[in-house]
């Protein structure tokens, strides 16, 4: 068990004992191991670091929401079935599918030790949210830019969002909003500056056929910028015993935002 007190070696342990548990040996022989989204964890330890629940409990509502995280991410890298598909891509296909399941089913073996239905009961109704929001961000029309990027912003924030309200430490909302929301235009921004293929931009320029990727690059520019000032002014309102998550977001705002600035300009 870790005693939680946010600091970048804590994070490190936690991203450990995550790693251990999604880890299975007949997975990891066909498909890569699941990512774990370090700045969502960053965002949970902050959350349960000002809580009165016990370490025990602290940890296990982290390592469960991150498994949750994960099932979520796996289930969204299963590519579309295509008649002429080789055995090998059929396989690969399936095995993320029972890779995303297996994560899901951990979490919720790891809440029932806890005996923990309230939590459950969170999570589950994340998970029903967020693959609601985004059946209708990705198949059905949405009137505008900004709209696409409101519902992109639910998906991507809504499980920590419901998390923290269900610990009573909503005040971080805002800005996990804002936050995850720029990390996410910043890495389509920068699959699109490698030449790789960017789910986002893709769907954009399919609904908005007039535009071309570069239009579309600015509209999202544009965004970003606007994203990137809303959410320095969030950070600089979270409350003052944030103090270590407030340093490790300018940190990385920074830093990733500049990443794709350098990378444009060369």
């Amino acid at each position: 068990m870790i005693e939680l007190n946010s600091s970048h070696k804590d994070i490190k342990q936690l991203k450990e004992k995550i790693a251990s548990k999604v880890r299975h040996p007949f997975l990891v022989k066909f498909i890569q191991e699941p990512t774990i989204d370090e700045d969502k964890l960053v965002l949970l330890s902050s959350i349960m670091d000002h809580t009165r629940l016990s370490p025990v409990k602290k940890e296990q509502y982290i390592v469960t929401t991150m498994l949750v995280q994960i099932a979520l991410d796996t289930h969204d890298l299963v590519t579309l079935t295509e008649a002429d598909d080789d055995r090998e891509t059929v396989r690969n296909r399936q095995l993320t599918v029972l890779a995303g399941d297996y994560y899901s089913g951990l979490y919720y073996y790891l809440l029932s030790q806890l005996d923990d239905i309230p939590m459950i009961h969170t999570l589950a109704g994340a998970i029903k949210e967020i693959n609601e929001l985004k059946m209708e961000l990705y198949y059905k029309d949405v009137e505008s830019f900004q709209e696409f990027l409101n519902g992109l912003k639910k998906v991507e924030s809504l499980l920590i969002q419901r998390v923290a309200s269900y610990v009573q430490k909503s005040s971080i909302n805002d800005m996990a909003g804002e936050w995850l929301l720029a990390k996410r235009l910043i890495e389509e921004k920068r699959s699109y500056q490698q030449g790789k293929f960017s789910p986002l931009l893709h769907v954009l320029m399919t609904r908005q056929g007039s535009l071309g990727g570069g239009q579309v690059m600015v509209n999202l520019e544009r965004m970003l910028q606007n994203n990137i000032h809303k959410l320095e002014t969030s950070v600089s309102q979270l409350p003052i015993h944030f103090t270590w998550l407030k340093s490790y977001m300018h940190s990385a705002i920074h830093h990733q935002y500049n990443q794709t600035q350098i990378a444009e300009e060369g």
